[in-house]
């Protein structure tokens, strides 16, 4: 893990100006006017500090749109020179990195498929070293967290400064509301791990639908992300790829309207003082939440001898079906989501069943 990173702070970044730091544009570059108009009406908007297209775009299925490739490159070199914003662009290989340096491209992004494999991350540190430039890291698909600290190491030992994440949720095989599971814990243990890198949120991956965008991205201020990067097009419903998450620069402006932007800290000593009570309350809480759960692990080890004693099998399907089907019930009643519910007990399951194969295998107890 990185100690003591000297990562350049995102309020020293010559693309910024306040936050929320607004990255904005077409999920891909599909013609230059398209590219232009886009650019100049997020200019409009004057919220949106850079702008973003795929011009190479990994698809998951062949023969699908997967970006116009370099001829790209040059419209976005003119939107950037007609309207002042910087340009960044997904990168997954060398080639592509000396294609956007060779046309002016500011800040450079890794995708979460890029991230997961660290062979195009070793090549693409390889291919920046000594540029002037910055490199966006979005967290890899899936919600692992070593791999994304360590596509962040392979990015800083090539001795880039700048470096950024984007949380764009993880990939899940579960039948969700979002396009990529959220997995907010994920972004929030990151930034306790690391606070110095800035980190920005991606409603539009994460959503996976315009509709949600305004909620996840007040959201992500609430948690105090340090921006947004948010997919738009000229005419969204005419988009080659991603068009029902894109919305127009219009829209954007409206939503980064509507946005509240609360204070990271307390203002002053009385407000901390209330903080303060509260969160002791919460200690409280949290230890008796603690001890309940020893409890419960208790039981399950009673339970765990007498199976073993009785030469009974440890997963039993029905009675675990039964628990998070009540559990459900009974915490929408308490107003916890089927989401939490089913990881926490799922985590609760998971723990009972190791306690009951320490037993049957004779493993002494650890108190």
């Amino acid at each position: 893990m990185p100690k003591n990173l000297q990562i350049k702070p995102l309020t020293e970044w010559k693309e910024y100006n306040k936050r929320p730091f607004v990255v904005a544009g077409p999920c891909s570059a599909e013609s230059e006017k398209q590219v232009m108009e886009t650019a100049i009406g997020l200019k409009k908007t004057g919220k949106v500090d850079m702008l973003r297209a795929g011009i190479w775009k990994p698809r998951t299925r062949p023969n699908s749109f997967e970006g116009v490739g370099v001829k790209g490159l040059p419209w976005l070199k003119k939107a950037k020179q007609e309207t002042g914003l910087p340009l960044t662009i997904e990168v997954a290989n060398a080639n592509h990195v000396y294609e956007a340096l060779k046309y002016g491209v500011d800040i450079l992004w890794l995708g979460a498929r890029t991230t997961a494999n660290p062979f195009a991350v070793q090549e693409i540190a390889n291919a920046i070293e000594g540029a002037d430039v910055g490199v966006l890291i979005k967290n890899p698909v899936n919600p692992d967290l070593a791999l994304w600290i360590g596509a962040i190491e392979r990015i800083y030992q090539a001795g880039i400064r700048k470096i950024g994440l984007i949380h764009r949720g993880f990939s899940t095989y579960e039948k969700t509301n979002y396009r990529n599971l959220p997995q907010w814990q994920i972004p929030i243990e990151m930034k306790s791990i690391l606070p110095e890198v800035p980190m920005l949120n991606d409603p539009s991956h994460i959503g996976g639908d315009a509709a949600l965008l305004q909620r996840l991205s007040q959201k992500a201020m609430d948690l105090n992300f340090d921006g947004l990067m948010i997919e738009s097009h000229i005419h969204p419903k005419e988009a080659l790829s991603d068009a029902k998450q894109q919305i127009t620069p219009e829209e954007l402006g409206v939503l980064l309207d509507k946005l509240i932007i609360r204070s990271p800290r307390p203002h002053d000593e009385q407000q901390l003082n209330v903080l303060e009570e509260l969160r002791g309350k919460i200690d409280w809480l949290d230890n008796q939440l603690l001890d309940l759960v020893e409890q419960r692990m208790q039981v399950v080890e009673n339970i765990g001898e007498y199976k073993k004693r009785n030469n009974i099998s440890i997963l039993q399907n029905k009675r675990w079906e039964d628990i998070i089907y009540k559990s459900i019930e009974e915490g929408a009643k308490r107003g916890l989501s089927r989401e939490f519910i089913n990881r926490a007990f799922k985590a609760i399951h998971q723990e009972s069943i190791n306690h009951q194969m320490e037993i049957l295998n004779g493993v002494p107890k650890k108190r």
